[in-house]
């Protein structure tokens, strides 16, 4: 990026407190699906100044009692590459009211699914950041950001790494008091847009949720009497739309 189309960029910053860079990353749950190895993430910036951000992996394991814990990502064996996700590029540069896109790459096995957290993480560039910019243009930027009050967010997604052999095994089991949903497959499946509504009063719904099975876990709820409860069960690109009626009297 050159000099004069950073100083055009901060030549429109507003001196208030919402001036700055403000980025979006759109949807927070990603897929990989089994027949692909790359996936195209875009981050837009909604701001008035340019978005320098860095972009961070870790992967997300789970222990026997089921807690999960955000690792840094391990290299192969022989220390040639990652063994799981890298973002491509890491350090974007997002002009004002503009887009950039990072490629996430999976590198590694793929004999069972595993889990990230891509977090997009928008910071004042220093030297140490390793961004296309000169010492000057970093001066410029801050000398710029100074003068109003500055709250940069950042954004965290959970990107789902399919097995190379996906199977889908959603197994249901209901009773006249509780409905269980198992997931005997081998990749996560989601219910999505769940809600519980008022048989006899369209209005009366309680919030509408998202919840993810991992494979080998169990959704379940109890029925209550004169509710009834919708929602959509999303195996890979196949969707089905659910209804589950309430307790028995």
């Amino acid at each position: 990026m050159n000099r004069g189309f950073l100083l055009g960029v901060l030549s429109m910053f507003c001196l208030t407190a919402q001036a700055g860079p403000q980025i979006n990353v759109g949807t927070v749950y990603d897929y990989l699906d089994g027949d692909k190895s790359t996936y195209l993430k875009r981050v837009f910036n909604s701001g008035d100044a340019t978005a320098f951000v860095k972009v961070n992996v870790l992967e997300i394991v789970y222990g026997a009692d089921g807690t999960p814990q955000e690792i840094p990502v391990a290299n192969t064996a022989d220390g040639s590459s990652r063994n799981g996700v890298m973002a491509s590029p890491a350090r974007l540069i997002v002009p004002a009211q503009g887009m950039q896109g990072t490629r996430l790459l999976y590198l590694g096995e793929r004999e069972r699914e595993r889990y990230f957290r891509v977090r997009f993480v928008p910071v004042v560039p220093e030297k140490e950041d390793e961004f296309a910019i000169s010492g000057e243009d970093r001066e410029d930027y801050k000398k710029s950001l100074t003068a109003g009050v500055n709250v940069m967010t950042g954004f965290g997604i959970v990107f789902f790494v399919r097995p190379k052999d996906v199977r889908f095994a959603t197994v249901i089991n209901e009773t006249g008091s509780r409905y269980e949903l198992r997931n005997d497959g081998n990749t996560v499946v989601i219910v999505d847009e769940f809600k519980s509504c008022a048989v006899n009063k369209e209005t009366d719904c309680g919030a509408t949720t998202k919840h993810h099975v991992l494979a080998g876990k169990t959704f379940a709820f109890d029925k209550e009497k004169g509710r009834e409860y919708r929602f959509l069960l999303i195996e890979g690109g196949d969707k089905k739309v659910l209804k589950v009626a309430g307790g028995q009297a």
